[in-house]
């Protein structure tokens, strides 16, 4: 039988590129005379921001560490053994870019059980074991953690969490099977399946105590101290940890039906992942952790060898990375400093950016707009957010004193703008009266300034075409809600310079959003996919097809929500503005929905009312509909959505609009939430034949969002 060095060795060999982690012994005397102690820290010999992770390398040192506490503890040399991390960093996981590597199922396999070989080996050491959670712990992190018999946690862990859910795998190194077992069935499903499903979300320091997940809560400041003191007060049977016992009887099943219609919510089945997860919970409620951990294994053998895996990691990639490096994108050193921002416009848009500006520029921001009651409401309205964030805790009373002072509104652009350096407009989405404010604002403004337009689909370099300098004209289209979504399309006129360019990729990092360049074209990437998108359902409903089989049909891709819910968060009125402009661009592939347009002459906020809760057909707006004797199926509407999609992106990627594919993605993630199983939108398209079939290739390369050639 293959032993767990030799699982971790051929592992190793696939991963050349491992960043390793060391398991450093070191010993000490604790408090109270309570004994000699073996203390493990895990540390890659790199500052917090590259934080730790397990890697074939990584788990094999810890072996290692784990074969000499082992002895000492079998000889009687220490009374425990306790496990911590680096500063500000407990440890994140497996390592991600080995696993993009595995080609084969079985070293998939090796990699789970090498996982769970070497961290079970803390279950069954002769001295009672410990977890501090000193820093960010994730994945792979909080499980060896979850293998000892203890664990503090410090107030001051900004993240905490079992991610694997939303990247498409299971917590695989125990997680399932060990976390139910501890705090019970439901609070393990809102950690596993709940938190991750919403988009990540990560869990406090507190919070991870108030769960049971951790026995005590110590300040940051002093953590390992405190927590070594405590250590040797439950040693000598001082401190005695009382954990509820847990319900193993319907409560058990309960959550896990729960969780299951949380997933079914989420990704309707789409992707495996959480249903995998919940699968191995319900079957640890008799707690037989062997039979747990057996199952961890498979599950993640099949899943690392499944393509929403694949797309998870590449969607992870993209975010954390081309995110981070947009292509395209001048050399930085161009961009002018930024002292001092102006905002045509004082509405709900407009005033979500001056919030913006203010809080991650700390600058000047000053909002104009038409008559005095508009600017007063919007600078009013940027005022009370920042006393809500006073509230929440979030800013305290200096910052939140010095951030009202920076926002003003002036009648007067001359006065607003004069000595300003960056100008964005907000204003009614139409080239005549954008053309004009930018007129207005060019006359008073220096010669470097920067005029910014938030257009969503109009054209940047008509926009800019009477001016005298349209070099300086740049889009920088954000998503809705502004505080939400990362995503800011930076569009570049035809004549838009280098040096406008660079100062605004250089505002969009200050302002902490995911910048892509994008060419000056129609709706630029979000808008034109989506209302390709969008406008595909409309046709069909248009045909005949009723609404409910042609909202039914996109559910198996997983999206946040259903196309008309999402239409309704637009707004009607906005999807019919935009789909117009495209039609005007390109009448042969992009159509005006005359049922829409009834919608939005009617008044209506959407197709659905929602008196039961759930949304139902608005019987005013059933009324409205004027449909074709044409029915497809669900398969038929699916087939046809998809291929106006994969035909737009082609056709977007040959006039270049964006530089690749993973521009694409990167903003269908970023600015329209779409999830990371479908690695956004290219990948899904890849795997299901969809690029094949309309374009004879695909639009990506093998390996890139899935399994190695």
């Amino acid at each position: 039988m293959t032993t767990t060095a030799e699982l971790l060795k051929g592992a190793a060999e696939l991963f050349p590129d491992e960043v390793v982690t060391q398991a450093h012994v070191r010993h000490l005397d604790l408090p109270l005379g309570a004994g000699r102690f073996a203390l493990i820290t895990l540390d890659n010999g790199l500052d917090h921001t590259k934080p730790t992770t397990f890697g074939p390398q990584s788990l094999a040192n810890l072996s290692a560490a784990l074969d000499q506490v082992e002895k000492e503890a079998a000889d009687g040399a220490v009374v425990g053994v306790g496990i911590t991390g680096k500063p500000f960093i407990f440890a994140v996981g497996a390592d991600l870019k080995g696993v993009e590597l595995l080609k084969r199922r079985e070293d998939a396999l090796a990699i789970g059980k090498g996982g769970h070989d070497v961290f079970r080996r803390l279950q069954s050491l002769a001295v009672p074991t410990f977890a501090y959670y000193n820093g960010a712990a994730m994945g792979g992190g909080v499980e060896v953690g979850l293998h000892c018999g203890y664990r503090t946690v410090s107030s001051a862990i900004p993240a905490f969490s079992l991610p694997e859910v939303f990247l498409g795998l299971v917590p695989g190194w125990g997680g399932c099977a060990l976390l139910p077992n501890l705090i019970g069935a439901e609070r393990a499903v809102s950690v596993i399946i709940e938190n991750s499903l919403n988009q990540n979300k990560q869990l406090k320091g507190g919070q991870v105590y108030d769960l049971g997940i951790a026995d005590a809560l110590f300040d940051g400041a002093d953590f390992l101290e405190q927590s070594l003191s405590w250590t040797a007060a439950v040693l000598k049977g001082e401190i005695q940890i009382v954990r509820p016992e847990v319900d193993r009887g319907a409560a058990w099943d309960e959550a896990v039906a729960k969780g299951r219609a949380f997933a079914d919510s989420k990704v309707h089945g789409a992707a495996p992942a959480a249903y995998r997860a919940l699968d191995i919970i319900a079957a640890a409620k008799d707690g037989d952790l062997s039979a747990g951990f057996d199952a961890e294994d498979e599950a993640l053998a099949d899943l690392i060898m499944g393509g929403e895996l694949r797309s998870g990691i590449y969607a992870f990639n993209l975010v954390q990375k081309r995110g981070k490096r947009p292509a395209g994108a001048p050399d930085e050193n161009l961009a002018r400093p930024v002292t001092k921002v102006g905002v045509v416009g004082a509405g709900l848009m407009a005033s979500q950016l001056a919030l913006l500006f203010a809080r991650r520029l700390e600058v000047p921001v000053v909002l104009t707009d038409i008559d005095q009651e508009r600017v007063d409401k919007g600078v009013g309205y940027v005022h009370g957010e920042i006393d809500k964030l006073l509230l929440k805790g979030r800013v305290n009373q200096d910052k939140a004193n010095r951030l009202k002072a920076l926002v003003s509104g002036s009648l007067d652009k001359a006065a607003a703008f004069g000595d300003a350096d960056f100008v964005i407009e907000a204003v009614f989405e139409e080239i005549g009266v954008k053309q004009q404010v930018f007129a207005e604002v060019e006359a008073v403004v220096r010669p470097g300034t920067i005029l910014a337009t938030n257009t969503s689909s109009l054209s940047v370099s008509e926009m800019a075409s009477k001016l005298e300098h349209p070099e300086r004209v740049v889009g920088f289209h954000f998503f809705n809600p502004v505080a939400v979504l990362p995503l800011l399309e930076i569009v570049r006129g035809e004549q838009t310079d280098d040096a406008s360019l660079a100062t605004a990729f250089a505002v969009a990092k200050k302002l902490k959003k995911t910048a892509v360049l994008t060419k000056d074209a129609p709706a630029f990437v979000v808008n034109r996919i989506l209302t390709r998108f969008m406008g595909e359902i409309q046709n069909v409903i248009d045909e005949g097809t009723p609404v409910a089989t042609a909202e039914k049909a996109i559910e198996p891709l997983g999206l946040p929500m259903s196309p008309l819910v999402l239409l309704e968060l637009v707004g009607p009125a906005i999807g019919l503005h935009v789909s117009k402009t495209l039609n005007r661009s390109f009448p042969d592939r992009f159509t005006v929905s005359p049922n829409l347009a009834a919608v939005v002459k009617a008044g209506k906020r959407g197709f659905y009312v929602y008196d039961s809760g759930k949304p139902e057909l608005d019987p005013e707006v059933a009324a409205l509909l004027v449909q074709g004797d044409s029915v497809l199926t669900e398969q038929q509407v699916r087939d046809r959505v998809l291929d106006a999609v994969a035909q737009e992106i082609g056709i977007m990627l040959e006039e270049g609009v964006v530089a690749e594919a993973q521009d694409i993605d990167l903003c269908l993630i970023t600015g329209a939430g779409w999830p990371f199983h479908l690695g956004g939108i290219t990948p899904y398209l890849d795997r299901e034949g969809v690029s094949e079939r309309v374009h004879g290739k695909p639009f990506l390369a093998p390996g890139v969002a899935s399994v190695p050639a």
